[in-house]
């Protein structure tokens, strides 16, 4: 039975409740704060019920800023996404840009930008965003329509904002939503920005009564839609990354492209930006061409699935096209597959990928600019994924910078060098995230897919290679790596833990003792670095370049014959991630030897740092 807050608040008066005084004080904050009817009845449901283990769940913990923003469930509970959640959230980061930007023209002339993708409650939750930023007086400028990712970044950087809201979960299941922040540079934020938001979120969790005030929204001069304004420059920076010679061979290439959005909004824009560049219209997996939140033929709609391509494998095999191109739903990352000689299709991971996209970027660097200083310029990637840039970087003479995992730091530090007079040309994660120039300080996977197609084009037309032909060409010219990454499910926070505390103190429980070795010794660690306590036994002072992170477990071991992985927690899902790779010199040519012995090493690390037998946990293969 569904009721009205003042109806909840009156019938909670006339019940017990758990007798628990901090559960019973949050379910009736919730009562009294939560205007919106369904997830209020949820919460007066469980009373009922004295369902009193949800109602702690729910109530008594509270969603914190993780890798990627908040991201969660839809439902009633604080620890979950749902309205009263994003207006609290919206008021502790509206606070906190006031307390940074306290001149308050700021706030009415740059203001902040606002999107949403397609997802269930997307575009309700950026409308209440909206409500209070205006009910404190900034200007807002709020897409009307759903906008990729990219879209507010770009926006932030080309309306010089004070900062961005995107509302979306990315490639997760269709119950989740996300609220991901971007600071005033573009960029995802970092510390201390991340931690100055949380905690003005928690001094400001009453919501103000103008927060759920929707006639702001109408007729309100403070309100804009930025769409046609960032569109057009959007598109032209896009041109300017491709010269005309390489825009008339995309238009004499007969190489067509299969593309989806995986139920997503990246369709309408990655037509545009093929048109922009003079490639041939892409041809769309029909089933999956329209935003859906229901994500019908695709669960769990992350391209990097392989399960999820088999509608646009389908779909090239029946239209004859050579190249698969697959966004995420909301289209900041990129998927690419490409025909092999035995006619299957070939996926690219995303450390291939970041090896072809880092080569493309130097050479239409050195084709597009007069006088090419490559000394100058510099390509990012996360610390777990391929070293095959740095490889790259030690034979051309260009920068190569490593970041914590993440594009907030892959982004933040590429505005750092650009700030320094350094030109950046590319930065790359293993999860298939691409940045390509710093139009867009953030993985831009509309950019990345009319790049992969140029680059295509013109490895095809022009050089009569194939992407797969122009990785092995990579391979011999900066040596072979072999990668494998995957992850085990764990949705025991403490036994998570559990398992990389025994790591940093594996010898009688004594501080920063870990494994020395795998498989009976046969391969044996030469050094650790643990991102999570700040200790790094390679270093003179045993302390860690990269910043360190309490709140995410991640540990790298280096073994003496090369093989580096790193063991990490996810900031989304509850999963240990683990990432391994062996890089071989361009004099090594047994490839499948680096293959073998790595994946030996990756079942003794899996087997006896995880114990997945022991703690139960489910290990997925890569595929």
């Amino acid at each position: 039975m569904c009721q009205s807050m003042g109806q909840a608040i009156c019938e909670l008066k006339n019940m017990p409740l758990s007798g628990d005084k901090e559960l019973d004080s949050q379910i009736k904050k919730w009562v009294k704060w939560d205007r919106n009817q369904d997830t209020l009845c949820q919460i007066m449901e469980a009373v009922r019920n004295e369902d009193w283990d949800t109602l702690r769940c729910r109530l008594c913990r509270r969603i914190d800023f993780g890798t990627a923003g908040l991201r969660a469930v839809m439902r009633a509970g604080f620890d979950s996404m749902n309205e009263l959640v994003i207006i609290q959230t919206s008021q502790g980061l509206c606070a906190y840009i006031k307390e940074q930007y306290p001149d308050e023209a700021e706030w009415a002339v740059r203001g902040v930008v606002i999107g949403f993708d397609g997802r269930y409650n997307s575009q309700r939750f950026a409308e209440l965003t909206a409500i209070v930023f205006l009910s404190n007086n900034f200007r807002v400028y709020q897409f009307k329509r759903m906008v990729g990712t990219p879209f507010v970044p770009y926006t932030v950087m080309r309306m010089n904002s004070l900062a961005g809201v995107m509302i979306t979960a990315s490639h997760n299941p269709k119950q989740e939503n996300g609220y991901k922040v971007y600071w005033s540079n573009g960029a995802q934020i970092i510390p201390p920005h991340d931690e100055g938001v949380q905690n003005a979120i928690m001094e400001n969790l009453q919501p103000h009564p103008d927060s759920w005030d929707e006639t702001l929204l109408c007729n309100n001069e403070s309100l804009s839609d930025p769409y046609n304004n960032v569109l057009p420059p959007y598109y032209d920076s896009l041109k300017k990354e491709i010269s005309c010679p390489l825009m008339e061979a995309n238009g004499n290439c007969p190489l067509t492209f299969t593309y989806t959005p995986m139920h997503g909004v990246g369709y309408a824009y990655v037509k545009l930006a093929f048109s922009k560049i003079n490639l041939k219209a892409v041809i769309p997996v029909l089933q999956q061409i329209a935003p859906d939140p229901e994500f019908p033929t695709a669960p769990s709609p992350n391209p990097e699935d392989p399960k999820t391509l088999c509608l646009a494998i389908e779909r090239a095999n029946e239209k004859k096209t050579q190249v698969i191109l697959a966004n995420d739903p909301d289209a900041d990352r990129l998927v690419v597959a490409e025909l092999d000689e035995n006619k299957k299709f070939k996926i690219f991971t995303g450390n291939e990928m970041g090896a072809l996209l880092g080569w493309w970027s130097l050479e239409n660097y050195k084709m597009n600019a007069e006088n090419p200083d490559i000394a100058n310029c510099v390509m990012i990637s996360s610390t777990v994924s391929s070293k095959l840039l740095k490889s790259m970087a030690q034979v051309e003479g260009f920068t190569h910078h490593e970041t914590l995992t993440g594009f907030k730091w892959i982004g933040n530090k590429a505005i750092e060098e650009q700030n320094a007079g350094k030109k950046v040309l590319f930065g790359f994660e293993e999860a298939v995230g691409y940045m390509i120039s710093t139009n867009v300080v953030d993985k831009d996977g509309i950019r990345a897919a009319a790049h992969v197609a140029t680059m295509a084009c013109y490895l095809r037309c022009k050089k009569c290679m194939t992407m797969q032909e122009k990785l092995r060409d990579l391979y011999e010219t900066y040596g072979f790596h072999a990668t494998v990454g995957s992850y085990v499910m764990c949705n025991d926070s403490g036994l998570t833990k559990r398992i990389f505390d025994r790591l940093r103190t594996f010898d009688d429980g004594q501080e920063n003792t870990y494994p020395t070795n795998i498989l009976d010794g046969e391969y044996e660690v030469e050094s650790v670095r643990d991102l999570t306590t700040g200790y790094d036994s390679s270093t003179p002072d045993k302390k860690p370049v990269l910043p360190v992170s309490e709140s995410s477990q991640m540990i790298t071991f280096v073994f003496k014959n090369g093989m580096e992985v790193t063991l990490r927690t996810s900031g989304t899902e509850p999963k240990i991630k683990y990432y391994a790779e062996m890089g071989g010199k361009p004099e090594n040519k047994h490839w499948d030897e680096l293959t073998t012995t790595l994946n030996k090493m990756m079942d003794g690390v899996i087997t006896e740092f995880l114990e997945p037998a022991k703690n139960g946990l489910k290990v997925r293969k890569e595929e």
